[in-house]
């Protein structure tokens, strides 16, 4: 087991006039190597609840664990933890601040105590690994697109050898061809190094295409969780809660509600293609 959060709750302005609960008793357990989305209105609490996973935020009550251990107990080394539990903040550009790309990358190994080839050896592998390759190496963060100063932020974070991949909002403000770059980048290493990738994203055919479980957040509780196909089916109640389906689901649907035998599960437009390619292949038969 890699994350275990039981009945995990948070307020904002504890003790005050203001106070505001973000996690209203949230208990989830994460296995090692799964590639988890998280997704939920404005204020939902998912962003409140990632911070909590790398020790960024505390309980106000509750307990997480990883790997076993309590993250809370006293002596617990939060410093490890954090190398471990890697996270890239929406528009994670901003956590770039020395004066090169390879320079940025290497900060974070060499806060480790590592030796120096070991610092610039995990930096040359961290940027190989999002497609920064040496002619990026001496080249200011300020100077690269905005796909690229998201590739950098994340090289920073992989370079640590995180067990865990935290992203809030990757690709916010990317066009498609960037944000499919990157999510193709992640969902590759997520494979490769069998990490644990956890995916907070507004964008329901992103999640519906990358992940394997999705955890939807609702007024700091759980609303949904499972397969993308068994909490899209919930299309209608996302909707109750600003959310939605992916448009593959509604035509899918729509095509379903006028007669047309076709498969109403599909969520990607691969599925989605396929479902109507068989119903097509069954109607010519008939």
């Amino acid at each position: 087991m890699s994350i275990k959060i039981e009945h995990v709750s948070y307020s904002y302005g504890q003790g005050t006039a203001y106070e505001k609960k973000a996690l209203d008793d949230i208990s989830l357990e994460i296995p090692q190597g799964q590639f988890v989305g998280i997704i939920g209105h404005t204020g939902s609490g998912k962003s409140t609840l990632i911070q909590h996973l790398n020790g960024l935020m505390r309980a106000s009550s509750g307990k997480i664990y990883f790997h076993g251990e309590d993250i809370y107990r006293e002596g617990y080394d939060m410093r490890a933890l954090r190398s471990k539990v890697g996270l890239v903040f929406q528009y994670p550009e901003h956590q770039l601040f020395e004066v090169d790309v390879f320079s940025d990358v290497c900060f974070g190994p060499r806060n480790l105590g590592l030796p120096p080839e070991e610092v610039e050896a995990r930096a040359r592998e961290a940027l190989d690994q999002v497609g920064l390759g040496e002619p990026y190496y001496k080249k200011s963060p300020f100077e690269l697109s905005g796909g690229q100063k998201r590739r950098a932020a994340i090289a920073g974070i992989l370079a640590m050898h995180p067990e865990v991949l935290i992203l809030d909002e990757p690709t916010a403000g990317l066009d498609p061809r960037g944000r499919d770059e990157i999510l193709d980048q992640v969902a590759a290493l997520q494979k490769e190094r069998g990490m644990t990738v956890l995916l907070v994203s507004h964008s329901m055919e992103d999640v519906a295409r990358y992940v394997e479980r999705i955890v939807v957040m609702d007024d700091g509780r759980i609303r949904f969780d499972g397969t993308p196909k068994k909490v899209f089916a919930h299309y209608r109640e996302l909707e109750e809660i600003g959310l939605g389906a992916p448009q593959t689901v509604y035509v899918l649907r729509g095509l379903a509600e006028k007669g047309f035998p076709v498969n109403t599960e599909a969520t990607t437009v691969e599925e989605a293609r396929d479902a109507i390619l068989e119903a097509l292949g069954r109607r010519n038969v008939c």
